[in-house]
């Protein structure tokens, strides 16, 4: 199986090529990590690559006039920037999802002429560069950027590490790294190969392994294994996810370190969280943060009492859920979460103004926290993974099931399930020790231990990978 190798590979080649070129000429960076972020999104599919290149052109020239405008004419900018990119967002991602309910809609009332369903094809990457181009045109309106050099603006946009997938990188954190190029010859070589090899390891061995050993399996039918094997499968795709897709970021931040720039952290151990809310801190932490700073805070944040604030928290997770996908299973996800935020707030205060006392002793409270926390996080994700409603509702059904034993909780499915779980308690500096004991080896040993680590990942992988699940958002 050559799927890690080939990743590796191709992504290390990038690098090493925009980095030799460029050192003995600085200017030429730019154009040239343009032009490879460019065939590396077109290797996808060349066809919307345009569509890429359109968003680029609309938010630098609009975020231009905004920086030229009055205050009235900066905010008029900024409205139709968000406008825009909405726009797009809309007709590729939800159109379909919208003209399908409308017409069963209207069909109840005897009107027949159905909205026409376009059928695109989703572009990988939409919803992550999106948001970055409206996190840059109303930082723009807010004055917490300046306006950026086409060039730079192009390749912040389209920056390959982590177009496809994320961290959704905000141009505040970006621009000041392009403007100041840093050496390519003095980058943190050791903890950008660290985070590379985990998240190979993490996405080929760990998150592979759990799909085709059980996950896929139960979710395409429920109804033909027993309720703990359903348990057990619903675990399994809460590591398959996290370990899928801070298995991606971890190659998209270690890459962009080979190339001198840092990413924000996306991951923190999600599944040691004592509340909802503490899981959003450690879960896809760009976007949490972009919920927040864009949406939660100009709603009202929780400034406006309480009602409002879970007002303000539903509609949050709602649209969290609709940007993952224009499905009912996501709408249904994103509200889980949004109740049990609402809920959590709504006990938390009432017991600080009550001064009531901690409802179990010592350490045992924040076992009850975690056991609840993970299993509302495991409920949402049925929905999230299933196919459809009745298919969410067929696997929660299966769960009552004590026949039909089909075998796929084997010993090993549920070692690396437990374990991955177990791992997310390990010590906070356990990766800085290790990275720390690669870096003092010379570059021969690092090199061996790279190449043993390849061929370890590839041995342990299954064969056959399936494509990385964050690619269809």
């Amino acid at each position: 199986m050559l799927f890690p190798t080939f990743v590796f590979g191709a992504f290390f080649f990038v690098v090493f090529v925009v980095n030799w070129l460029t050192r003995p000429h600085p200017a030429a960076w730019r154009p040239l990590m343009l032009a490879a972020s460019i065939v590396f999104y077109g290797w996808w599919s060349w066809r919307f690559v345009f569509l890429l290149l359109v968003t680029i052109v609309i938010n630098w020239v609009v975020g231009h006039y905004a920086v030229m405008s009055s205050d009235q004419g900066r905010r008029w900018w900024v409205g139709l920037g968000v406008a825009a990119n909405l726009t797009i967002l809309g007709i590729f991602k939800y159109w379909d999802f919208f003209a399908v309910e409308m017409s069963n809609l209207l069909e109840r009332f005897g009107i027949s002429n159905a909205l026409p369903v376009l059928e695109y094809t989703l572009p990988v990457g939409i919803s992550f560069y999106t948001f970055q181009a409206m996190s840059y045109i109303i930082d723009i309106g807010r004055g917490n950027v300046r306006e950026m050099a086409p060039l730079d603006f192009a390749v912040y946009l389209s920056f390959f590490p982590q177009l496809v997938a994320g961290p959704i990188v905000r141009a505040s954190e970006m621009a000041p790294q392009l403007a100041a190029r840093p050496d390519p010859r003095h980058v943190p070589t050791a903890e950008a190969f660290g985070l590379i090899l985990n998240g190979l390891f993490k996405k080929v061995v760990i998150s592979s392994f759990l799909a085709s050993e059980i996950v896929d399996g139960v979710f395409a039918d429920p109804g033909a294994h027993s309720g703990p094997e359903v348990v057990l499968a619903v675990y399994a795709y809460a590591v398959q996810i996290y370990a899928d897709f801070s298995g991606y970021t971890d190659i998209a931040i270690g890459v962009a370190l080979l190339l001198g720039f840092r990413f924000p952290q996306n991951f923190d151990n999600p599944y040691r969280a004592l509340t909802l809310q503490d899981f959003w801190r450690r879960w896809h932490m760009t976007l949490s943060r972009w919920l927040r700073d864009y949406l939660y805070v100009p709603l009202g944040g929780n400034r406006q009492g309480r009602a409002n604030t879970y007002r303000n928290l539903m509609i949050v997770m709602l649209l969290g859920g609709l940007w993952h996908g224009s499905t009912w299973n996501f709408v249904i996800w994103g509200g889980i979460h949004g109740v049990v935020l609402a809920v959590e707030r709504l006990v938390r205060e009432q017991r600080e103004r009550s001064g009531a006392p901690p409802i179990l002793p010592g350490g045992w409270g924040e076992v009850v926290r975690w056991l609840v926390t993970f299993h509302v996080v495991c409920l949402a994700w049925v929905f999230f993974r299933s196919e459809s409603l009745s298919a969410a509702v067929e696997m929660l059904g299966a769960l009552a099931n004590f026949d039909n034993y089909a075998g796929t909780a084997t010993p090993l499915v549920i070692a690396v399930t437990f374990g991955a779980l177990a791992f997310q308690f390990m010590p906070a500096d356990w990766f800085e020790v290790l990275r720390d004991g690669f870096a003092s080896l010379g570059w021969v040993a690092q090199g061996a231990v790279v190449g043993v680590s390849l061929v370890a990942i590839d041995v342990l992988g299954p064969t056959g990978v399936a494509p990385f699940i964050y690619f269809q958002f």
